[in-house]
């Protein structure tokens, strides 16, 4: 709209420009003059001032509406006073220079200047509008009658539907037949292809690699993650700041300074002796060098560049407060089942007989084990497919209740068990199987025997495994001088055991969830600025009463209520990331702060006409140039933040 408006103004401006007599008088040329020549400076001014001013009147209106005059009240005040001084000029009611070219160079700038700004903040949102391309118009929905092409808004959950290679996820599903590696890097930042076989979720407008694979849909519209994800998105870049808030006040402040600022002008100017022309242009310049837009933009822009990045690099942002304070963060607590560790079991250590081989007893192991519900057999099969291992089939599986299984596999008759298990067999175990199995049970973690006709081949400890990614996230935490806390319901030596393997300062073992919040509590009282990173279920409280609340595991629900920020990717090395975008959105909103104020300390007195006995006047174009300029630089600061590696 505003480069529509600008591109027809700007015609009608140049024969306002080219007719207009001081614009002759100072380049040294006459302007053809024909019957009704005379006319064309108030005709085509009015018809600038009409069309292309009308959006600033329209915009000044909404805002004297709600009482919170701002940039469009001091823009139409200007154009305004303008337009009646040259009309009032014009039907000679007073003897003056009408300033008609002034006007209309006057609208058309700022016309142009609104046009640079939305099309920076369109830009700066371009996320979103990318997520929305994402989704695929039709998806090839399967049934009984056989394949056929639907639109997706026809999809209902339940549907089965085929993705072919290369095709787009049409709504969120499970998929039930076929293996592929999806690329899920636009919804949750991940850069690397995610395997996906039988029984795993997937993701709407994740892309299809180069397997075939058949999904039942669960979500679709609304109800898809995507759809989540957009919501919080938007959600975070209309959210205000402490620094939105603080750039709102100041822009009120500065209007009022400006009409303040243009009745002083007036009055002194006249007081001096000056014609009622040259005293009204130094009004309308102050008025439109004053417009607060670089103020008003610097805050805005700053928060749409920040939402987005961080929605690209998987970091939701819900409440902008908690993006800014993650900046102050001296203490970040985590819940660690879910959290630190992956919230399943896994084979975390294991210990064998001389002259066996790891991996083979590993496969055996997961063979006898395969038949089995228990989450400690499951850890243990899952421990091996995640090895790449072979597991083999097994006969005779048989559960020893209370002790263990037993199973056979490639003729050989294997049992596994526990404590109880090893004293019903009554057989020789070396010690380093012991020790070990000793040590793991002091860490708080299952000992696993695996005998073989009666000796023991190995021990298995089976825990809650820590995430790979958990070890990174607090080294790096650490080296930005940031402590490190744990919340978890597991006992004392479960606790410490993960604190000694992953370096963390504090432990709180044995919490109930409704004493989470407690604990955070515990730690404020010490002034420090707390961050609890938790699923956001039974963290709830936590992540509400923590300075900032990061909820994990978004990949499973991205409407988590509880927490200011949510990581897509339930990643813990996404917390360094967060304090790292918080610094550099706090730095560029500063920078743009002290940029668009400043400026105005020094423009209004130019533009008031100060440096008048040194010929230095602006006129109320060139004043219009400087405040698009201001916010052009303000703009262009506010891009540069996508530059900032998280």
């Amino acid at each position: 709209m505003f480069r529509d408006k600008f591109w027809l103004s700007l015609i009608l401006t140049v024969p306002v420009v080219f007719w207009a007599p001081h614009i002759q008088m100072i380049f040294g040329y006459t302007a053809p003059e024909f019957p009704g020549s005379a006319g064309i400076l108030p005709v085509l001014g009015t018809a600038v001032f009409l069309y292309g001013g009308l959006v600033f009147l329209q915009g000044a209106w909404r805002e004297l509406r709600v009482r919170l005059p701002g940039m469009m009240t001091l823009i139409s005040l200007a154009i305004s006073v303008a337009f009646i001084f040259s009309w009032v000029v014009q039907l000679g009611f007073i003897q003056a220079d009408a300033i008609w070219w002034e006007l209309a160079t006057l609208v058309t700038i700022m016309l142009l200047g609104h046009w640079i700004e939305m099309r920076s903040i369109s830009q700066a949102q371009g996320a979103l509008q990318e997520l929305a391309k994402l989704l695929p118009d039709t998806a090839t929905r399967v049934s009984e009658q056989g394949e056929e092409t639907v639109s997706v808004s026809e999809l209902r959950e339940g549907d089965i539907v085929l993705v072919r290679p290369g095709e787009s996820v049409p709504a969120d599903g499970v998929v039930q037949k076929g293996t592929s590696d999806l690329n899920e890097a636009m919804i949750t930042g991940e850069s690397r292809p995610v395997k996906k076989a039988e029984g795993d979720e997937v993701i709407a407008a994740t892309i299809n690699g180069e397997g075939s694979l058949r999904i039942q849909v669960t979500g679709t519209g609304e109800k898809t993650k995507l759809s989540g994800i957009m919501r919080l998105v938007a959600d975070a870049q209309t959210s205000k700041s402490r620094a939105q808030h603080l750039a709102d006040r100041a822009a009120r402040i500065l209007t009022g300074v400006a009409i303040v600022a243009g009745v002083v002008t007036l009055v002194v100017w006249q007081l001096l002796g000056a014609s009622i022309d040259f005293s009204i242009i130094r009004v309308v310049t102050v008025l439109v060098i004053a417009c607060p837009h670089a103020l008003g933009l610097a805050v805005p822009l700053v928060v749409a560049i920040s939402t987005t990045l961080g929605a690209r690099n998987g970091l939701l942002v819900r409440d902008r407060r908690g993006l800014e304070e993650a900046r102050n963060l001296d203490t970040v607590i985590f819940d660690k089942t879910g959290t630190l560790t992956l919230g399943e079991f896994r084979v975390v250590e294991m210990s064998v007989v001389e002259g066996e081989d790891e991996e083979n007893l590993l496969r055996v192991a997961a063979g006898v084990q395969a038949e089995s519900e228990h989450p400690i057999a499951r850890g243990i099969v899952k421990t091996a497919l995640e090895r790449n291992l072979e597991v083999p089939s097994a006969d005779g599986f048989r559960a020893l209740t209370g002790m263990g299984i037993a199973a056979s596999v490639a003729g050989n008759e294997y049992r596994m068990g526990g404590p109880l298990l090893l004293q019903m067999e009554d057989a020789q175990v070396l010690d380093t199987l012991r020790i070990a199995a000793e040590a793991a049970a002091h860490r708080g973690q299952a000992a696993i025997y695996l005998f073989r006709n009666s000796q023991a081949l190995a021990v298995f400890a089976v825990a809650d495994a820590i995430r790979e990614e958990s070890r990174e996230a607090i080294r790096a935490l650490h080296a930005r001088g940031i402590e490190v806390a744990m919340l978890t319901g597991d006992a004392q030596a479960v606790a410490d055991a993960v604190a000694a393997e992953l370096d963390i300062d504090t432990v709180f073992a044995q919490v109930l969830p409704e004493d989470k919040a407690a604990k955070v509590r515990e730690l404020q009282a010490q002034d420090k600025k707390v961050a609890m990173v938790g699923d956001g279920v039974n963290d709830a409280p936590a992540l509400a009463t923590a300075d900032i609340g990061i909820a994990i595991g978004a990949g499973t629900d991205v409407a988590v209520e509880a927490g200011h920020i949510v990581l897509v990717r339930s990643d813990p090395r996404d917390i360094p990331r967060i304090i790292t975008l918080s610094a550099a959105t706090y730095r560029k909103m500063l920078q743009n702060l002290w940029w668009a104020a400043g400026y105005n300390i020094v423009a209004i007195p130019l533009a008031a006409g100060v440096l008048a006995s040194w010929g230095v006047l602006l006129t109320p174009a060139v004043g219009a140039v400087l405040m698009s300029v201001s916010t052009v630089v303000v703009a262009i600061n506010a891009q540069l933040l996508k530059r900032v590696r998280l």
